[in-house]
This record gives structure tokens, C-alpha cells and sequence, in this order.
């Protein structure tokens, strides 16, 4: 027992996890298929057992047979590779995202894969050592497990590093933390063999990625958050006999435009994971100002006056007036000042032409640039209680034709460029 007693503890922390893991998203899914995060869970568990396996064995070579015992290392060896590795394609899962190329797949897993071959081949070099306060294993399939081990934990820490703005800023810190002490506790392990805590390093990495990333009740809440917007948006929207369609489709059309300029490396400083996330929750409330606007405006089938125009017009002002008086308490400024941008300026004009200000070019804010096109795109594709709706080929061909006039030229291009994307989220909440 005095050998397993680390990885029993750790044991119970990650089946703790896995408990209210799965009792908060529930075993009986509809599709079946498992994350990333879950294939972590499962190896985490797997390299623990073999752990404390590999402590009782190294430690008792008289009643051991040899050749069980070279497999039981085999396998916990294979865990760690494994478990780094993961490490590796998670933190690029949330950060850059997965390469879209094959060669850049064969680059990623090679080391892994030349090393899993190398263990196979070389595990019977393995020495078992005794030390002055327990045994352990040392020798060339050591070598090349943990020659992966510092490989994986560099990329990992690189593209953490390289893409740190890519991560939502309130969780940057708790990522370096637990990232570093997984690292710290897997360095100790390789310059003092004879401590035998390798058990807690993937303990912390998964505790880490719960508690940040993959907890349910956590993302449930944003869901609620975000479903709330969606609600109250579409309870606006419906006073001008929409049911909701425009919103949700006008969101999609905002993140196919952030995404593109993000794979293209576009404003690359600006395009930060706060930024895009917070641009898709605001991107619901643009017209939010309209629950202001009086019916017989709003609802009216014929063509408004100049003065029914003017008083429409005010939506824009009224709509950021109310962001500010709804989310003026929450502390997220930066989500407030891009709601506020998208509520105000969604209808500036790249030529200065529009309203309420009159901004012209990068005057105007990069959030309400992209919200104007996804905006006016969808406007006149749907049926409005004063119009029918227009064909596609002819909604494409207004915002071509709004090129340095209406809209910013490289967003023009760039929706222009992404068409059949765009029709297949307007098929798909056509309403």
C-alpha cells in the first residue's frame, strides 16, 4: 500500500471529476462521441494506474516476473507520451485551432509516432536501479519517453505563448499556472527518479482544464447568458412582425466574416478571443434600440416620410442608450463598449454618408463595420412588411456594388468570396 497511496489520491480527484463531469452532461447523449477532453480523462487514469503498478513492481524485482514487468512499463511510458500529447492538441484546440493540412498533421504527430515505434523495440534495455529510498527504471526507452515528454511540453508552451491572445484573458493566468506546475512536477520526476510523483502532474493538467474550460455548469451558464440576448433581442425584433430569423441569422453571417478574417490574418492584433466573443454576443442586440420606436413606424407597409425616417433613425441612439443602462453594471467593459458600437454605429456608411455620426472609413469601428453588412445582407434578402424579399443574385450584387461606398472594401470582398457559406446558413434559418 505505502506505494500506492500518491496514486490513489490522485485517482480520487479525476474520478471526482469524471462523476460531475458526466452527471452534468449525462451519459446518455444522443450522438455518440467524445471530446478531446474526455480522451484526456481516460488516459489520465490509465498512465495513474500504471503508476502506482510500476512503483509495487520496481520495487518488489524478486517476485516480479522480469517480462511483466517490461510491458507494465511499456505501458506507463506509452500513458505519458500519450498524455502530453494530448496536452499538445488541446492547448491548439483552443487556441490556433487545428491545422487543416495533412503535412502539418504529419509534422504534430511524428515524434509521437516514432516514439511509440521506439519503445516497442528498445523497452527491453531497461534497467531497474535501486536507490537509497526506492527502486526505479532508467535506461534508453526512458530516454526517448522523456525526450517527448520535453518535446510536446515545448510546442505546447510555445503555441500558448504565440497565440496567448487567443485565449480569453480571464483565463490566460490559470492556463500558465497549471500548465507550469504539471511541467515542474514532470522535470522534478526526470532529475530525482527516486520521488516517484509523476501521478500528479496529469491530476493538476486535468483539474486545470475542468475547472477552466470543460466544466458543464459553467458552460451552461454562458449558454444562458447568451440565450437570454437572443431572447430579449428577438422579443424586440418581434414587434416588426419578424420571429427571429434576422437575429440569429445576421449573428452567423458575423462569425463567418470574423472567422475568415482570422484564417486570412487580418487585424490580427485587434481579432482577439474577448474580442470575437464578445462581438458574437453583441452582434443580437444591434437593433436592440427599436423597441423605441413607435408601431406605426415600425409596422408600416408603405414608404416612411422624412420625418417617419428621422424618427427611425434614432434607433441607433436609443439602442446604444440602452446597452448602456442594462450592461452599465456588469464588469466587462469591453464587452459594453463593442455592444455600444454595434448598437451606434451599425449604420455609418464607409463614404461618411450614414448615420448617427457621419464616420466615414476606419472611423468607424471595425465591430460595426462588419455588423453593417450582415445586417443590410439579410435585410433585403427577407420579406419586409413593406417589400418582397430579393433574389440572392441580387442581394450579392448590392453589397458589390456598395464596395467604398457603403462598406469597407476588404469586408466586401472577403462576403463576397464566402457566398456559398453565407446561403447555407440563410437556407438553414430561412424564417
Amino acid at each position: 500500500m505505502e506505494y500506492f497511496k500518491l496514486q490513489i489520491g490522485c485517482l480520487a480527484v479525476i474520478f471526482f471529476i469524471v462523476f460531475s463531469y458526466y452527471r452534468e452532461v449525462g451519459v446518455n447523449r444522443k450522438k455518440i462521441s467524445y471530446s478531446l477532453f474526455e480522451a484526456i480523462l481516460i488516459n489520465a487514469i490509465v498512465w495513474i494506474i500504471f503508476d502506482g503498478i510500476t512503483s509495487y513492481t520496481v520495487n518488489n524485482l524478486e517476485t516480479v516476473n522480469h517480462s511483466l514487468n517490461l510491458i507494465l512499463h511499456l505501458c506507463f511510458m506509452i500513458s505519458i507520451d500519450t498524455m502530453v500529447f494530448l496536452m499538445f492538441l488541446y492547448i491548439l484546440s483552443i487556441t490556433e485551432g487545428f491545422p487543416p493540412k495533412i503535412w502539418h498533421w504529419i509534422l504534430i504527430c511524428s515524434p509521437y509516432a516514432l516514439n511509440l515505434f521506439a519503445l516497442f523495440f528498445t523497452i527491453d534495455s531497461l534497467e531497474f536501479i535501486q536507490g537509497k529510498t526506492t527502486n526505479y527504471s532508467m535506461g534508453f526507452s526512458a530516454y526517448t519517453c522523456y525526450f517527448v515528454v520535453a518535446l510536446y511540453f515545448v510546442l505546447t508552451f510555445l503555441t500558448f505563448f504565440r497565440r496567448w491572445k487567443y485565449i480569453e484573458r480571464k483565463k490566460r493566468m490559470s492556463i500558465f499556472i497549471y500548465m507550469t506546475v504539471s511541467l515542474g512536477i514532470t522535470v522534478a520526476q526526470m532529475i530525482y527518479p527516486e520521488i516517484l510523483i509523476t501521478a500528479i502532474a496529469p491530476t493538476i493538467f486535468v483539474l486545470g482544464i475542468y475547472l477552466n474550460h470543460e466544466n458543464p455548469s459553467v458552460k451552461k451558464l454562458t449558454e444562458y447568458n447568451h440565450d437570454t440576448v437572443i431572447d430579449f433581442a428577438t422579443l424586440v425584433e418581434n414587434r416588426d412582425n419578424n420571429t427571429g430569423g434576422h437575429i440569429k441569422r445576421t449573428t452567423e453571417y458575423v462569425k463567418l466574416i470574423l472567422q475568415e478574417l482570422l484564417d486570412r490574418g487580418h487585424f490580427r492584433e485587434l481579432l482577439t478571443k474577448d474580442y470575437i466573443n464578445n462581438l458574437q454576443m453583441a452582434a443580437p442586440m444591434h437593433d436592440i434600440g427599436k423597441i423605441a420606436i413607435p408601431d406605426t413606424i415600425l409596422q408600416k407597409p408603405g414608404k416612411l416620410t422624412d420625418e417617419e425616417y428621422s424618427i427611425m433613425k434614432e434607433h441607433s441612439q436609443k439602442g446604444a442608450d440602452i446597452i448602456l443602462q442594462t450592461f452599465g453594471k456588469r464588469n466587462d467593459k469591453d464587452f459594453l463598449q463593442t455592444a455600444y458600437e454595434v448598437a451606434y454605429y451599425h449604420h455609418e456608411k464607409w463614404n461618411g454618408k450614414g448615420y448617427p455620426k457621419g464616420l466615414k472609413e476606419t472611423e468607424i469601428p471595425l465591430t460595426a463595420r462588419i455588423m453593417a453588412i450582415a445586417d443590410v445582407f439579410d435585410a433585403i434578402s427577407q420579406k419586409r412588411c413593406y417589400r418582397d424579399a430579393m433574389p440572392l443574385d441580387k442581394c450579392f450584387e448590392i453589397i458589390k456594388n456598395g464596395r467604398e461606398n457603403d462598406f469597407d472594401p476588404l469586408l466586401v470582398d472577403i462576403f463576397v468570396e464566402i457566398r456559398p457559406k453565407v446561403e447555407k446558413v440563410y437556407e438553414s434559418i430561412y424564417s
